[in-house]
């Protein structure tokens, strides 16, 4: 994890400025901004959705790497986590689908508000990919770029780690949120303390989104899964060695992006010079000059730049 970091209101190369923000349901979410000073209507805004429990921190360097490369940007931490945080989340039943529909779309509504009339781009890691699906303003995002995004089918898990997985995330993680009231993740050094609700949603071994709990509830409530809002230009982008987001998990949640123009790129750690990447290091300095290029690239042209690392994942 990247080291804590002040809430200096002055820009440096790894710290925006910090904000609170408020959702439709009135929960005060916090964050930060990468601003540049001169308003300019063609510069794109890049709104970054954090993996589930992960700090908005750890994702400091790429924006302000984005930042350096003529985007402005913004993080944000869900409710319950981080600068989203305000107290013990003990009984906060917040889930999945409000971390997307409630607390992801108050981004978009801020981007619109904070940063008018510019193109609105989103970069989503892990559930944060699946996250950019459920906000209901979804239809504003210009360009969107995944990396290992998912929402964490069992059976998608890669072979090798399938049952190791299956005991960590959905076996002790719900009994110790039964017994806790919410699941200690930070002491346990597996990620960030977590909400019920979220443990719930991750926990279910159900195949479709619709059929874990908040997805239920979203659907009963509106008919649809927002997915189909969402028109941008997308990049989807798997990593070989990240046991999480396998070929059949990125295709999964791709399919529910009805109305995207999709590419799913496949990388190898030996594509790029390494032997192992995973499902985290993606965003880490170190690949600064590798990975990190790619999804600038998409940012700033909705295309690959010629022969990038990896292969495209033909798509039916």
């Amino acid at each position: 994890m990247p080291d804590v970091q002040s809430k200096s209101p002055t820009l440096t190369a790894a710290q925006g400025e910090s904000f609170k923000d408020a959702a439709a349901d009135g929960y005060e979410l916090g964050g930060f901004t990468w601003r540049h000073s001169a308003p300019d209507a063609q510069r794109p805004v890049v709104i970054i959705n954090a993996a589930t429990s992960v700090r908005c921190r750890y994702y400091s360097r790429f924006a302000a790497y984005l930042f350096a490369n003529g985007f402005d940007v913004m993080t944000y931490d869900y409710r319950g986590i981080g600068e989203s945080r305000s107290a013990s989340i003990k009984g906060l039943n917040a889930s999945w689908t409000d971390w997307g529909a409630l607390d992801f779309e108050a981004m978009l509504k801020r981007a619109q508000r904070e940063f008018p009339g510019q193109p609105i781009d989103v970069v989503g890691h892990s559930f944060g990919g699946c996250a950019a699906g459920l906000g209901e303003s979804g239809q504003v995002i210009r360009r969107l770029v995944t990396v290992g995004a998912q929402f964490a089918y069992w059976r998608d898990y890669a072979p090798e780690q399938r049952w190791r997985m299956f005991g960590k995330w959905h076996v002790v993680m719900p009994l110790l949120t039964l017994f806790c009231g919410f699941f200690p993740g930070k002491r346990l050094g597996w990620l960030e303390d977590t909400p019920t609700g979220v443990v719930h949603d991750w926990s279910t071994p159900a195949a479709r989104y619709e059929r874990r709990p908040s997805g239920r509830v979203l659907m009963k409530k509106t008919g649809a899964l927002p997915f189909a809002n969402v028109r941008a230009q997308t990049l989807a982008i798997s990593i070989s060695d990240d046991p999480y987001g396998t070929i059949p998990a990125i295709e999964r949640l791709l399919d529910y992006f009805d109305n995207a123009e999709k590419i799913h790129l496949r990388i190898t750690p030996q594509d790029i010079g390494e032997q192992q990447v995973g499902h985290f290091a993606f965003f880490r300095s170190a690949y600064r000059a590798t990975l990190w290029p790619i999804a600038l690239t998409w940012l700033q042209t909705g295309a690959l730049a010629p022969a990038p690392p990896g292969r495209q994942v033909p798509r039916s």
